[in-house]
Parts: C-alpha cells; sequence; structure tokens
C-alpha cells in the first residue's frame, strides 16, 4: 500500500515522502497513529502541490537574501569602544556588537550567529567579516571600530 508521511518514521521514511509498505503496517500502525495518509489522487495533489509552494517559497527567500547582499556587499558599519592607553580595547568587540551596527545602519535584523569574524577585535582600526544571509549567500563586510 503506497501511504504519505505526515511524520517521520524510523525505517519508513521522512516527512512527506511518497513510500510503498505492507498493508499491515500501513493499516494497523501507520494510519491508526496518524503518522500517515492512504496515497489517493486528492492526497498525492496535494502533496504535490505543497512541494511546490515550499520550493516557490525557498526560492523567494534564495532572491531576497541575493538582493540585500548586493546592497551590503563592501559596506562598512561602525563601532564606537572605550580603550585604555596603547589603544587597546577594554575587552573585545563581539558579533553582538557588530550585528547590532549593521541593525542600525541598515535597519534589518541581524542575529549574531550569522557574522564570522576572522579574530578577536582588540584594538581600533577597520576588520572584515563575513553576514551569512542564507544557506548560499555570504557577503564580506567590514567594520571600522573608533574610540567612544
Amino acid at each position: 500500500m503506497k501511504v504519505i508521511l505526515k511524520q517521520d518514521v524510523k525505517g519508513a521514511g521522512k516527512k512527506g515522502d511518497l513510500v510503498n509498505v505492507s498493508d499491515g503496517y500501513a493499516r494497523n500502525f501507520l494510519l491508526a497513529k496518524g503518522l500517515a495518509v492512504e496515497a489517493t489522487a486528492h492526497n498525492i495533489n496535494e502533496k504535490n502541490a505543497k512541494d511546490a509552494a515550499e520550493k516557490h517559497r525557498q526560492q523567494v527567500e534564495l532572491e531576497t537574501a541575493m538582493e540585500t547582499g548586493n546592497k551590503l556587499k563592501d559596506q562598512t558599519v561602525t563601532v564606537t569602544a572605550k580603550a585604555g592607553q596603547g589603544g587597546r580595547l577594554f575587552g573585545s568587540v563581539t558579533a553582538k556588537e557588530v550585528a547590532e551596527a549593521v541593525a542600525k545602519k541598515f535597519g534589518m535584523d541581524v542575529d549574531k550567529r550569522k557574522i564570522a569574524l576572522e579574530s578577536d577585535i582588540k584594538a581600533f582600526g577597520t576588520y572584515e567579516f563575513d553576514l551569512k544571509l542564507h544557506t548560499k549567500v555570504t557577503v564580506r563586510m567590514k567594520v571600522m571600530v573608533t574610540e567612544a
């Protein structure tokens, strides 16, 4: 019997998969527990429509990330910090502070985990970092650390 899985089932497949299982397994376990639906023409068409919608959503997300990436490419954000003698900072500039600076300058919400600093920023100057906008889109930007 062919069924469409509504959840991941160990040994059978992942959510949304169309799988062929024995009649007893399908009737007594998968359908009874609500883990799957029978693969009727209506259910298959519904699955195909959901898959197409998901694919379209992912494509739009990627295009939006690429557009944003083109705007942000090679841009510079400024972070101010306090320092002691010799230009050494008290502490260091973190990804959180860089994310706040990007959000403030460009008006977009950026997660600090999406920012990859090459090394700790412990002195004034200009440093480069990568901003991951999407799994396939990474933008190179600069942060300028100035004295408060």
